[in-house]
């Protein structure tokens, strides 16, 4: 689902870090603003699970240990449903309404690593802190923008080719 890798990047990119400094988009109006367009209610404890488990992303995107018991840990009251119809199966989440959300999102970092192993990952750029899909056919996509972070990076590299010629 399109929208739940929208809702990833979303809450991947919810963290970036500003002229040096860290800052979280999930607080206040504007935290309670990003989760209700994705069908969240904005509330405090529909956030605060929210950056639980952008954190727990965070280290399993990175490889560091202990992701996985922290991400188990955020999805533990959620659960997949079978529903049986004349079309076929049909899966449905349940999970507590501060939870379902982050649940969405952890599925969607799931389906991305199923269907396009690799293709999640921090923007290259290591001042950024932002994360990228890479959609690109050859999956050579290295920036979260081209307009700032590639950009960036290409002229410091020729800046810095120019010097040392």
């Amino acid at each position: 689902m399109i929208e739940d890798e929208d809702l990833l990047l979303a809450v991947l990119n919810s963290a970036p870090v500003i002229d040096g400094v860290p800052t979280d988009q999930l607080g206040g109006a504007g935290g309670r603003d990003l989760l209700e367009r994705f069908g969240g209610a904005g509330t405090e404890p529909e956030r605060a699970h929210m950056r639980e488990t952008r954190d727990a992303l965070f280290s399993v995107i990175r490889h560091e240990s202990e992701a996985t018991d922290r991400l188990a840990a955020a999805m533990s009251g959620a659960a997949l449903l079978p529903e049986v119809t004349s079309a076929g199966l049909r899966w449905h989440l349940s999970a507590p309404a501060d939870e379902r959300l982050s649940a969405r999102a952890v599925l969607a970092w799931s389906r991305v690593q199923e269907q396009l192993p690799g293709r999640l990952r921090p923007c290259a750029n290591t001042e950024c802190h932002l994360f990228l899909i890479d959609h690109s056919r050859p999956g050579t996509a290295r920036w979260c923008s081209m307009a700032t972070c590639g950009n960036r990076i290409k002229a410091r590299t020729h800046a810095r080719r120019t010097r040392t010629s």
